[in-house]
């Protein structure tokens, strides 16, 4: 199981959110997440997935639902399609699609991005760095990552932010 601290300028609360994938088969696994918002100390975000991996396409398909308290249960599609730019693979362009829709199918909210990934592995002694950088389609906003070992800082222009400490 994957846990971390989780902190935002949406949120305004710690969160302690924990991941866990079931593998189904060499190429499909479960995936969970839940959350809890250590402010309210109630479950914040729930989901359950599962997600197919097409190797020799370098794509990944996933279906599933969550439980978000603001926007209660809705359904999702999701997509991710990696490019590799250089040969060592430590450069990569990523275009990510999804999908989410309410309970009752009628409200769609698409999201899309073009990001471009690089991993610098032996930054210096046991570090390594990445630095994402890319443009969500739908909102019109640019954003960046930038991760080390077990910390991640997420950015976009608006002023949103978020940062992630695994454990």
């Amino acid at each position: 199981m994957e846990t971390s601290l989780r902190y935002g300028v949406e949120s305004k609360s710690l969160k302690i959110h924990a991941k866990e994938k079931i593998p189904l088969d060499s190429f499909t696994h479960l995936q969970f997440h839940g959350e809890l918002d250590t402010k309210s100390g109630a479950p914040s975000y729930l989901s359950a997935v599962i997600r197919h991996f097409y190797k020799d396409l370098s794509v990944s398909l996933g279906v599933g639902m969550e439980y978000d308290r603001r926007q209660k249960l809705s359904y999702n599609v999701r997509g991710k399609r990696a490019f590799p730019v250089t040969t060592d693979g430590f450069l990569n362009f990523h275009v990510k699609g999804r999908c989410d829709t309410d309970q009752e199918f009628k409200q769609r909210k698409p999201k899309g991005s073009a990001e471009f990934s690089w991993d610098i592995v032996n930054f210096k002694k046991d570090q390594e760095v990445r630095i994402k950088v890319g443009y969500e389609v739908f909102e019109k906003v640019p954003y960046l990552q930038i991760r080390e070992n077990n910390w991640t800082l997420n950015a976009d222009v608006t002023g949103r932010w978020n940062v992630k400490y695994a454990l």
